[in-house]
């Protein structure tokens, strides 16, 4: 990891990487939590078998850990170094003829996201933990759904969650096509399909997101 991370073409690789894995995981936390729109019941057991499966819980749940830490320190990393590297603001050239603002201001939108993954993990993670590890509650499956539910009655809330998820779409419509890039994947053919692919990732999947929310304050 320390030689991955040791140069500018190594960082922006492992940024791109971590971004992939992070990409994977949205789809996957997208179509648990789009089940408490159709189906209770579907969502309940979905939930209770992330939470008690130990490989979820001891394995791929420090791995998420780690990707978004990781992920986001470095980002921070690259993001002082390109600074540091062009101390003269663009004036000359225009900044905003050569790059979208999106690309120019990743640190803005990765720390509105930053502070929405603080507000979630308090709102999920951390009653979560408290339920199973402090308070030593027993099992119960059915109490997934109603609590999800019972979060979203506060618009202030959800309001906040949908201004954090359309930063998400921008960040995403420059990251998504980004991340490939770092890796390589560059070519006539497949770039401009990359960059429609991302377009749509960017769109849809913040906007589920947003949906969900508005669906669970607006059947309250």
């Amino acid at each position: 990891m320390a030689g991955l991370t040791s140069s500018t073409i190594g960082r922006k690789y492992a940024m791109a990487l971590s971004a992939m894995f992070l990409l994977i995981f949205l789809l996957i936390h997208l179509f648990v939590n789009s089940l408490s729109v159709f189906s209770p019941d579907a969502f309940n057991a979905a939930s209770e078998f992330m939470g008690y499966n130990p490989l979820i819980q001891f394995v791929m749940q420090p791995v998420l850990g780690f990707a978004v830490i990781f992920h986001f320190v470095l980002g921070f990393v690259l993001e002082i170094k390109n600074r540091n590297a062009r101390p003269v603001k663009y004036a000359v050239n225009g900044s905003a003829a050569n790059s979208t603002w999106m690309s120019r201001n990743m640190i803005i939108s990765g720390l509105v996201v930053l502070a929405f993954l603080g507000l979630h993990m308090y709102d999920f993670w951390w009653h979560e933990m408290d339920y199973k590890y402090i308070v030593g509650n027993v099992r119960d499956e059915a109490r997934y759904w109603p609590e999800l539910h019972a979060q979203f009655g506060n618009i202030a809330r959800v309001l906040f969650y949908v201004v954090a998820f359309v930063l998400l779409g921008l960040h995403l419509a420059h990251g998504f096509q980004s991340s490939f890039q770092s890796v390589g994947a560059r070519h006539p053919k497949y770039t401009p399909m990359l960059k429609t692919l991302g377009t749509w990732y960017s769109i849809l999947i913040p906007g589920a997101f947003i949906f969900i929310a508005v669906f669970h304050y607006v059947t309250q």
